[in-house]
């Protein structure tokens, strides 16, 4: 009788997770901004452009140099060497 009881108890909690992730799921298509995606910069941050193959990065991901003219922002070391003299 007692393992029956647990395992109504384990199908019931088993159910209801899954209809609570299914409702949250439905809550976030019904959204109206698209969820946001790894690695995607932050709304309203400034994006600069390699100079060598013209990729636009963010700056606080990307691979920086420095020389008299300023911080130069790339987006892969192979273009940081690239520009490096």
């Amino acid at each position: 009788m007692l393992y029956r009881f647990l395992l109504w108890a384990l199908l019931l909690l088993l159910v209801a997770r899954s209809v609570l992730r299914l409702l949250r799921g439905f809550r976030e298509g019904a959204g109206t901004r698209p969820p946001r995606q790894r690695g995607s910069p932050d709304k309203g941050e400034l994006m600069v452009r390699d100079p060598v193959c013209g990729t636009f990065v963010v700056p606080s991901r990307a691979v920086t140099a420095r020389d008299k003219g300023g911080t130069h922002f790339f987006c892969s070391e192979k273009c940081r060497q690239a520009y490096l003299p």
